[in-house]
């Protein structure tokens, strides 16, 4: 009896056990359902992340193809002044740094002899009016000698014989040819002296233009040749350089030689000043040199307060083509692989790859001829990370102004 008993108790505590298990068990299935519904968390699952990317906006700018050169300043006019007369340096005026006006006195040249010779050229000058003078008298006691002669031969023939009418003829002729020649030898005597008088005013040296002296070469108490001599050892004086204005000589390549024109608009970067500044092409050489095959442009740039110094060298951005309201993108937005390919950002932030059709292009900018539309978004930068048809989330990159830097 007690067994039977005890064998119901042991198969109901089995059957007991499978019950707590299977409770149990549909305890954690229900648990986790029933937290969620009652949580506050979001009903459905968060999606994940979208890439982040750098787009830029397609707009309408005015585009430039630019020539970027090294160029350099120099002097409008430079001259190195010479004397024209073999001398002393007896003064000199200046130094290198000053200043001058047009026709200011720089030096002096003393040439001890000149004067010598300017008296002398005055006394010949003297002697020959002088004898002028005694040749016109006796021309004219010729003359009146034959006329007289004449005029009784005329009114009283066979009175003066024709041997002694000849001879008044002659002598008159004679007298007149003396004074012809006297008055060539006050012609020659006066240009000697004209000539001394003209040296005399080249020992005065005179600036031809106004500028800087820039070179010294000279001490008084220095003999200097004269400047039209062909030795080689004419020492000269001075160097005089127009500094108040300047050329700006900049080397084209003879593959943009074509495309640059007089007239043409180029910028000017200096180190030494805070701003570019514009300047226009002035001329150009018109020939390539075959030593550097580069043609020579030359840009005039006022200098009247003289912060810019002939030697200095400039960067200029030469302008060789242009589109005015062209439809640009960055070129960091362009794929150059088989064909120029861009990633467009849709409306609902989803890559697209397009091809494009590109036109002029700028060190930043490219010129899209076809292919997109103003204000699309194209993504920029390295493509490794993202696929065309992949959601993005587009992060607008703003282009600096050309103009604020």
């Amino acid at each position: 009896m007690n067994t039977e008993r005890e064998a119901k108790i042991v198969r109901l505590a089995r059957r007991l056990d499978w019950r707590l298990i299977a409770v149990a068990a549909l305890g954690l299935v229900l648990v986790p359902v029933w937290r969620a519904r009652t949580s506050h968390a979001e009903p459905t699952q968060a999606l994940a992340p979208a890439q982040q990317v750098a787009v830029a906006r397609v707009e309408r700018q005015d585009l430039a193809q630019e020539l970027v050169c090294d160029a350099e300043f120099r002097p409008y006019q430079e001259i190195d002044l010479h004397a024209k007369v073999a001398g002393y340096l007896e003064s000199i005026n200046v130094d290198i740094g000053d200043r001058v006006k047009a026709g200011q006195l720089l030096a002096t040249i003393e040439v001890p002899e000149l004067a010598d010779d300017i008296r002398r050229a005055e006394a010949a000058q003297k002697r020959s009016g002088q004898e002028v003078t005694r040749a016109q008298a006796a021309s004219d006691d010729a003359h009146l000698v034959y006329t007289r002669l004449s005029a009784v031969a005329k009114s009283q023939p066979g009175l003066i014989a024709q041997q002694e009418l000849d001879s008044a003829l002659e002598k008159d002729r004679a007298a007149a040819s003396a004074l012809a020649a006297a008055q060539a030898e006050v012609e020659v005597a006066k240009a000697e002296l004209e000539k001394l008088q003209t040296m005399l005013k080249y020992c005065r040296i005179a600036a031809p233009f106004a500028g800087v002296i820039t070179e010294r070469y000279a001490d008084p108490g220095a003999l200097i040749q004269a400047g039209t001599s062909s030795s080689t050892q004419t020492l000269p004086v001075v160097r005089l350089s127009q500094n108040d204005r300047l050329r700006l000589d900049i080397p084209v390549s003879v593959s943009y030689v074509s495309r640059i024109k007089t007239g043409d608009s180029v910028a000017i970067r200096v180190a030494a000043l805070e701003k570019p500044f514009e300047g226009k092409i002035a001329r150009s050489s018109g020939k390539v040199d075959t030593a550097t095959r580069t043609m020579k442009v030359e840009v005039d740039v006022p200098n009247a307060d003289l912060k810019l110094i002939p030697g200095m060298y400039a960067s200029v951005a030469l302008r060789l083509d242009h589109r005015d309201r062209a439809l640009a993108i960055p070129v960091e937005a362009v794929s150059r692989q088989k064909a120029c390919t861009v990633f467009v950002v849709t409306s609902d932030n989803i890559l697209e790859e397009r091809t494009v059709s590109l036109g002029l292009e700028t060190p930043r900018k490219c010129e899209v001829l076809a292919g997109l539309r103003e204000n699309e978004l194209v993504m920029i930068g390295s493509r490794t990370q993202v696929k065309p048809g992949q959601r993005v989330g587009p992060k607008l990159i703003e282009e600096p102004n050309p103009n604020d830097e």
